[in-house]
């Protein structure tokens, strides 16, 4: 079981913007721009949710937990599955998780979370040699 820390939620974030795509003020290609990378992590490593895609309306908006963090060295922003996230945080002391809901019929992103996970134990400080 994860606890998260300093969670930081989007939402009105996300709101103001569909609220101004809704009205034309901000064109849906500045919206609806995910790269391959995003959208094939969300294929292999997303979450498929309830929720509909606020702009094509066509598909349900999947998921996907980025992790970065000087603890996780090579694994430092990857995509990673809901089931690994317990793992790591678990392992570590310290990393941040970044939450993006991606649409892959017509290619939406939002940031939607983002939080600290891991086992919270302070960091060992290692001697250096002036020490």
């Amino acid at each position: 079981m994860r606890t998260q820390r300093q969670v930081v939620d989007y939402a009105l974030q996300r709101r103001a913007l569909l609220a101004d795509v809704g009205s034309g003020r901000v064109g849906t290609a500045s919206v609806c721009d995910a790269g391959p990378y995003l959208l094939r992590a969300a294929r292999f490593h997303g979450e498929q949710t309830e929720q509909t895609c606020p702009v094509c309306r066509r598909e349900r908006l999947t998921n996907v937990s980025w992790i970065f963090g000087d603890a996780l060295k090579h694994a430092s922003g990857s995509a990673r599955k809901p089931a690994e996230l317990d793992e790591l945080a678990a392992r570590h002391d310290e990393f941040s998780v970044y939450v993006v809901e991606v649409c892959r019929a017509c290619s939406w992103n939002h940031l939607v979370l983002s939080y600290v996970l891991g086992t919270g134990a302070p960091t060992k400080r290692r001697r250096t040699a002036a020490e």
